[in-house]
């Protein structure tokens, strides 16, 4: 489904989260929750543990973090669309948000209205890995067995429809591979049973499974960015290994429900930028293989706006949807 344009330049948007204004009220005064729309283990859910401990810290309260899992995120997020518009609950998410909104029919909520941006936290390569067992040592060996022998490769997608899928869809357009795609609600699932050997590879965010791969327990083929990733310097990427100009940075961030107040949201924006800017944090984060951004508002609605218009035209061209 691709929505109006009129429609897809605006999602997301929301001048309610971009405001200078400052009341200067106190905030926050009781536990804040961010809910983790993915299962527990993922690099969404790891994440948002570092920065839920510094923060606690630094707010002196507790920052609680709930994995709140099913139909390819939507269900954590109708969760924050509902919640009271005061800052206390917040939305861990990335290009899912608008990967949903191009392919679900229907969805819990509006998402043209539903969500104002705080921050975009950090960005991350996509990262192909294979059982080592599998026989498969290279991203050239990958992509000849899944054109050659199509659909006998069987890759766990860390969510539905999520970006995951959307880059081994462009892959799968320039070579004209296929393989069979097994949706999971999460990156650590979907990473587990690849160790298992359950499914055979994953595509999945780096920070998702940097330490299995330095442990040996999976085999990294290549990233899908155009830079490689300082955690894995030795894994290739896409663009080097045969797919010049590949090019997919997938990205996570928080949001608050619409009509937060502007001061709330802009709070929340410094106080998240300042722990992510902490060199303990920073180093620990690109340790994982995370480039911390901290961005503004307004450059998060940014982001939404650019996600909706490229990755519209690669659903579409795929013909993915999800019922």
């Amino acid at each position: 489904m691709i929505l109006p344009k009129t429609l897809a330049m605006c999602l997301f948007i929301s001048t309610l989260g971009v405001a200078k204004a400052d009341d200067g009220a106190k905030f926050p005064l009781k536990p804040v929750k961010i809910i983790v729309p993915v299962a527990a283990g993922g690099s969404a859910d790891k994440l948002t543990r570092v920065l839920a401990e510094k923060l606690s810290e630094k707010w002196g309260q507790s920052v609680i973090v709930e994995n709140v899992t099913g139909a390819s995120g939507t269900l954590g997020s109708a969760k924050v669309a509902k919640a009271p518009a005061d800052g206390y609950t917040l939305l861990e998410t990335g290009e899912a948000l608008t990967l949903n909104a191009l392919l679900f029919k229907k969805l819990p909520y509006d998402s043209a209205a539903a969500f104002t941006p705080v921050i975009k936290a950090v960005v991350n390569p996509q990262i192909l890995v294979v059982n080592p067992k599998l026989g498969i040592d290279t991203f050239q060996q990958y992509v000849a067995v899944s054109r050659e022998k199509p659909g006998t490769i069987s890759l766990g997608l860390p969510t539905n429809g999520g970006i995951a899928q959307i880059a081994h869809e462009m892959l799968n357009q320039r070579t004209g591979g296929k393989v069979n795609y097994i949706p999971y609600p999460g990156g650590g699932p979907a990473a587990v049973d690849v160790i298992a050997g359950h499914t055979n590879a994953t595509l999945i965010t780096l920070a998702a499974v940097t330490e299995y791969v330095k442990s040996g327990r999976l085999k990294a083929l290549a990233v899908t960015t155009t830079y490689r990733s300082t955690a894995l310097p030795q894994v290739p990427t896409m663009a080097e290994s045969g797919q010049p100009g590949f090019s997919v940075e997938s990205w996570q961030g928080y949001l608050a429900p619409a009509g937060t107040p502007p001061a709330i949201v802009n709070q929340l924006n410094r106080d998240f930028a300042e722990v992510l800017r902490s060199p303990g944090v920073r180093r620990q984060l690109e340790n994982l293989g995370y480039g911390v951004k901290a961005s503004t508002p307004q450059e998060l609605a940014d982001t939404l706006a650019g996600d909706m218009t490229r990755y519209g035209k690669i659903v579409h061209d795929a013909g993915i949807s999800i019922q």
